[in-house]
């Protein structure tokens, strides 16, 4: 007969309307409620009554496998959807759809999404910043996707990103071109601005307080109106030509590096794949867990096996594994999300190729 686990007394209140909701308040009372079975392990899952709001919940509700059926897929399609796998190949190894693929990736998403605000500096900036504007697509090369992504210049920290959608340009045939012009008649055009609006808002994430600050990027027009909309800041900005060697003497190296990494680790941004991404909110979604890896999990260098960037920035005194980023469940009730960041999150951004797109819409599930 399978035994119950051993009793351990829950952190929190689960339910975002208790008054006991925030960890580590005193004076909350519970009850525990006997236990429930279920199939995957442990089978016998002790449950509790919040006493204040007298909402039932159990240990389960703390995990980051609440609500999934097949559990045990959540740490393996982390590793392998940084290892170059698209969903379907994934789905082949692990036995499962590749829409169950699909929705943990998106749990893995969101849950790495709230791990990297909830531990990310927030402080002065003790060093320059690179920045710049990784390009992919969704759906078609019709809707192009450019990420901006903030890295620091001597921690190379992935301090975080933000995402634009973009007019498809450059060279186009005819047929092309009148395709073109058929999509934006049909769902409109994207914000010429889009890129402007997006990386002030970068900044404004990543450097929310008032300080000088030293950026380095490349000439993109747009970097520096985007610079002027953020006020708050006092930016020293050194542009570097994009055509300049990327060397480990080039001032954008660490965020050259980044963009590699990025190609390198995820199918959906490989040139000339069918994985794809349909959707922008599905690549945002690989992408949070990439800053994961990258920030908490992988060393700097490969063959040394040094330091995290998080190590470097004397965050952490150890590289994580995947079970200490999976150690509990992450509430979004907890963790206050900047825009656009907190829209993410609940899978509210829009691709204009589908009429229809998915919302995270679960009350108790993460």
């Amino acid at each position: 007969m399978t035994t119950a686990p051993a009793p351990q007394a829950p952190p929190f209140c689960p339910n975002p309307s208790c008054r006991f909701h925030k960890s580590g308040m005193r004076l909350w009372r519970f009850k525990r409620a006997g236990f429930y079975q279920r199939r995957s392990a442990p089978q016998l899952v002790q449950r509790y009554r919040c006493v204040t709001c007298r909402r039932y919940f159990g240990d389960q509700t703390f995990s980051t496998t609440y609500w999934m059926r097949r559990p045990e897929l959540l740490a393996p399609v982390f590793m392998r959807l940084l290892s170059c796998s698209g969903f379907r190949q994934i789905a082949r190894e692990l036995r499962a759809s590749p829409s169950s693929i699909a929705r943990t990736s998106a749990r893995l998403g969101r849950h790495g999404l709230l791990f990297h605000e909830s531990r990310r500096p927030r402080g002065l900036f003790r060093e320059p910043l690179d920045l710049d504007s990784f390009e992919s697509f969704e759906w078609s090369q019709y809707y192009p996707t450019s990420f901006h992504v903030a890295v620091g210049k001597e921690s190379h920290f992935f301090y975080g990103f933000t995402a634009s959608e973009l007019r498809r340009r450059g060279r186009m045939t005819s047929r092309q071109k009148k395709r073109r012009d058929e999509l934006e008649t049909a769902l409109g055009k994207p914000d010429p601005r889009a890129i402007e609006k997006d990386v002030a808002s970068l900044l404004r994430i990543v450097a929310p307080k008032s300080q000088a600050l030293e950026l380095h990027t490349d000439e993109h027009q747009d970097y520096p109106r985007a610079v002027r909309r953020v006020r708050h800041l006092t930016v020293t900005h050194h542009t570097i030509s994009s055509r300049a060697a990327r060397t480990k003497n080039n001032p954008l190296f660490p965020v050259n590096l980044l963009d590699l990494l990025i190609r390198h680790s995820g199918a959906n941004h490989k040139r000339e794949t069918i994985a794809f991404s349909k959707r922008r909110q599905s690549a945002i979604e690989r992408m949070l867990i990439f800053i994961v890896w990258r920030n908490w999990m992988k060393s700097l260098s490969e063959r040394k096996r040094d330091g995290s960037p998080a190590m470097r920035l004397q965050l952490i005194d150890h590289r994580l594994e995947i079970e200490d980023v999976l150690a509990r469940r992450l509430f979004p009730s907890q963790v206050a999300l900047p825009e656009p960041w907190g829209a993410w999150y609940w899978r509210k951004t829009p691709t204009r190729a589908l009429s229809r797109c998915a919302e995270h819409r679960r009350k108790f599930a993460m």
